[in-house]
């Protein structure tokens, strides 16, 4: 593949790419902020919200997970440092590290989800469980559209694509922040309070 050429100016002076992404975020900080505020009212102010004991909401595996998607956050970083420097193999390695991070969530997850399935936790039993699933079910679809991303990413990368224009990686690498950042939001609120 041929690289990118580097990016023309835009009257912004932003980059298409990022400005793209930072929209497409602001749509998605829309959708979690009205899920997050209605679980958060509907918790404060009804008398029917059950919420389940702490031991049965398995706090050290959402602890674990959430050192696993900060820990990709930071090889995401350090991916986007790489490329721009020109080091491709230390790109590879630290993007496949970020992608590792997010099946490594997502097999937590799925653990998580046997786990609260067998305790009682479900879909259909409460509103708490209502919440839960569809908030964390959403934040995985996110994890799961950042592991495809990131893999598209990478194989154009490894081809020499970003050796001129990283703004793509740059993108790719705010999404994948934003993932990690509605996680550390979901976590105290669903698991801590």
């Amino acid at each position: 593949m041929t690289p990118l050429p580097v990016s023309a100016p835009t009257r912004t002076g932003i980059p298409h790419a990022k400005l793209g992404t930072w929209t497409f975020l602001a749509s998605e900080i829309m959708l979690f902020g009205g899920l997050l505020s209605a679980y958060v009212i509907l918790r404060s102010g009804s008398n029917n919200f059950w919420v389940p004991p702490r031991s049965m909401m398995s706090v050290p595996l959402a602890t674990l997970n959430t050192f696993i998607l900060i820990t990709s956050s930071v090889t995401m970083v350090l991916a986007l440092a790489a490329i721009q420097e020109g080091d491709v193999a230390r790109f590879k390695r630290f993007l496949m590290c970020t992608i590792g991070g997010g099946f490594g969530f997502l097999a937590v997850k799925s653990y998580e989800y046997s786990h609260k399935w067998h305790e009682g936790i479900t879909i259909s039993s409460n509103l708490f469980g209502s919440f839960y699933y569809t908030l964390t079910g959403l934040h995985v679809l996110h994890v799961i559209g950042g592991i495809v991303l990131l893999s598209v990413i990478l194989y154009q990368g490894a081809s020499g694509m970003y050796a001129e224009n990283h703004d793509r990686v740059e993108a790719a690498g705010l999404y994948w922040h934003f993932v990690d950042l509605v996680w550390v939001l979901l976590f105290p609120i669903l698991y801590l309070l």
